[in-house]
Order: structure tokens, then C-alpha cells, then sequence
């Protein structure tokens, strides 16, 4: 019979990422879209526009603050795996609206496991919850699924009562639930605001319009990053196995702001030098001398995580899933696709 899966967040880079990796595997796929005043579903208009999935494709309109919606849309569709991906994501904003990231981030995975439960459905549905690297905070590196969890923004926080609201559903009423860990993972479809999309269309605009200097705050900061792609198998994978369990999923390898700058600006042959310090650091064009990178204040986190790298033993062993997509690889696709779409965020630049 063929499997109907619920996702959470169907309209961003994850859930878009998912719903085709499922179609594929010929499930039905239910996506949640929160009701907006303005188009929010370019990242899914390759299947809207497509009539061989009309009938396998269902969009409805839902939101993981209504206790009531998400009852109903599970009641409703019976599905056999549900992801929850829909949340406030961005770190940086979570500290301006702590509120409503908890609201959504925490609170929504407990309604959605109340409502399994509330229904009886917990023999019937798989749980997948999108957890974060973010929880583990400034720690030992590399970050395992049995480090110690020490998060250092509302965002995480937040995503740390989901991690922990989905380990006690599963311990106390046996629903299949389980945790992906996920490092961060990039791509063509990342949002405008997160630090690799704003610097891959910003190289993209610099190239295109041969001007603009680009504004970013801490360059130090490591991160462990992989291809979205790459991670969207995990989560159906982490469904397939036999017994629900925790897992960790990254590359094992992390980089700087800085080193990804420096790898997308040489893919369209410009070669990144640096001089100043602290706020009055610049990035300049070696060949040209023009200013091209400057630090903005405003871009810096109350409290940031020095360095996030994670170490997918178990999920490579368990699951036998591991990464496909290098660094370079990665930044190249991104630029790739930038270039070619050239759409940028003008906030984003200051003007020469």
C-alpha cells in the first residue's frame, strides 16, 4: 500500500527537499503551509505546476501554534510518517522573539505528538522531529548523539524541550519517535537570510554587477556543513530502521564564515585577502584592491557556538547513510545556482 507521509514546513528548503525525495519513493505527501499574505511556495512550485502529482500531493493550510489544526490534519489524513520541520529556524531572530520560537519550536512537537496520542495512532505513525547541532552549544568536539547538551539561544533552547518531549513520548507511550541531529546542512534552496545563501547571492550580485560590499559579523565561527540533500535521506532513513532511536548527522568536517567566503568568492576567480582587526576588519580583492567584506555589528549573536562538528558514527553504522557532497562541492552548487538565478537581497549590501 502506498505510504502517506505528513510534513511540517513543506515550503522550505527541508521540507521541499523531503517532498521530493518521497515522491520518488511513490509516497503521498500531505505538506503544512502557514496562511501568508504573500506567496511563500516558490521552493514547491515545480510540483504544484506538475499534474502527475495532483493526486499525490496535498497542501493544506496549518499552523504548530493551533492545537486544534494540527488534530484535525492528522485525524483527517492518517498518516503513516509525519516530519516535523515547520519552526522559527533562524538563530539570530529567535533572541528577538523568544516567545514565539518556543511557541512554535517547543510547543508545536509536543500538539503533534499530543494529537498521536490523543487519536490512538501511536502503533500506526512514525515520528520524525527535526532536532539541531545548535542544542549541544559551546561543548567537546567532536558533538555526539551522548554529549551534553549546552544551548546558548531561545532557538535552541526551544529546539531542546522538542528533542527531549520526543524522547519521553517514545519512552512513555511507545510511539516510533525519534531525533535527527542535524549539523547544518546548505543549498541552492537555503533561505536569503542564513549566513551561506546571503554570501553565495552576494558573491553572485558582485559578479554580475562588478560592485557591492558585503556585510557579515563573526568569521570565526566553524561550522560543520553539509548538503540538504544529503541530510533529507537521513530522516526517511531514520524511519526505516527497526527500532526508533537518536542519531547525529554531519560530515565530520567544519569550516569557517571565512573559509566559505573565501571558497565562493574564488568561484568566480576573485581571491580574498583580509587586514584590520575586529570591527574594522575588511575583505578586499587581491588583484583589485576594492573592498568587498565588512563586519556589521548588527550580525553578531548576545552568546554564539564557537564551533559545531559532529560525529556520524552511529548513523553511518546504524543506518548506513553517510554524506555525498563535499565542502567545495557544496559552496560551488550554491554559487551555481546563484549566479544563474542572480536574485539577491539588496538589504544585505552598502553602497561604494
Amino acid at each position: 500500500m502506498t505510504k502517506i507521509a505528513l510534513i511540517s514546513g513543506i515550503t522550505g528548503q527541508d521540507g521541499s527537499l523531503l517532498t521530493d525525495f518521497l515522491l520518488k519513493k511513490k509516497y503521498k505527501v500531505v505538506g503544512i503551509k502557514r496562511r501568508s499574505s504573500s506567496f511563500n511556495t516558490q521552493r514547491i512550485e515545480h510540483i504544484y505546476d506538475n499534474p502527475k502529482y495532483s493526486k499525490v500531493f496535498t497542501p493544506v493550510y496549518g499552523d504548530l501554534t493551533d492545537s486544534s489544526n494540527i488534530t484535525r490534519i492528522i485525524q483527517k489524513y492518517k498518516p503513516d510518517e509525519i516530519y516535523n520541520l515547520g519552526a522559527q529556524s533562524h538563530v539570530l531572530t529567535s533572541f528577538e522573539t523568544p516567545e514565539y520560537t518556543s511557541n512554535v519550536d517547543a510547543l508545536g512537537t509536543l500538539r503533534i505528538l499530543e494529537s498521536i496520542r490523543m487519536l490512538k495512532l501511536e502503533k500506526k505513525i512514525k515520528f520524525y522531529q527535526a532536532s539541531t547541532s545548535e542544542i549541544f552549544g559551546n561543548t567537546e568536539i567532536p558533538q555526539k548523539e551522548t554529549t551534553a547538551f549546552r544551548p546558548t539561544s531561545p532557538y535552541a533552547i526551544s529546539k531542546l524541550y522538542a528533542y527531549w518531549t520526543t524522547v519521553n513520548y517514545r519512552e512513555a507511550y511507545k510511539i516510533f519517535a525519534v531525533n535527527g541531529i542535524l549539523f547544518n546542512h546548505e543549498g541552492p534552496r537555503r533561505g536569503e537570510t542564513f549566513v551561506t545563501r546571503k554570501i553565495t547571492q552576494a558573491v553572485a550580485r558582485i559578479f554580475h554587477e562588478g560592485k557591492g560590499v558585503l556585510k557579515l559579523g563573526n568569521l570565526d565561527s566553524k561550522r560543520d556543513w553539509g548538503s540538504a540533500k544529503d541530510y533529507v535521506e537521513s530522516m526517511w532513513l531514520m524511519l526505516q530502521a527497526k527500532k526508533p532511536s537518536d542519531y547525529v548527522i554531519a560530515t565530520g568536517k567544519s569550516y569557517s564564515v571565512r573559509q566559505f567566503l573565501k571558497e565562493a568568492f574564488l568561484n568566480i576567480g576573485i581571491s580574498i585577502k583580509w587586514k584590520g582587526k575586529g570591527l574594522k576588519e575588511i575583505g578586499f580583492d587581491s588583484k583589485t584592491k576594492k573592498t568587498l567584506v565588512k563586519i556589521d555589528p548588527i550580525y553578531f549573536r548576545p552568546t554564539d557556538i564557537k564551533e559545531l562538528r559532529g560525529d556520524s558514527s552511529k548513523a553511518r553504522k546504524e543506518l548506513k547513510w553517510k554524506p555525498k557532497t563535499s565542502f567545495k562541492q557544496l559552496v560551488e552548487e550554491m554559487m551555481v545556482s546563484d549566479l544563474k538565478s542572480y536574485k539577491y537581497a539588496k538589504k544585505n549590501f552598502i553602497k561604494e
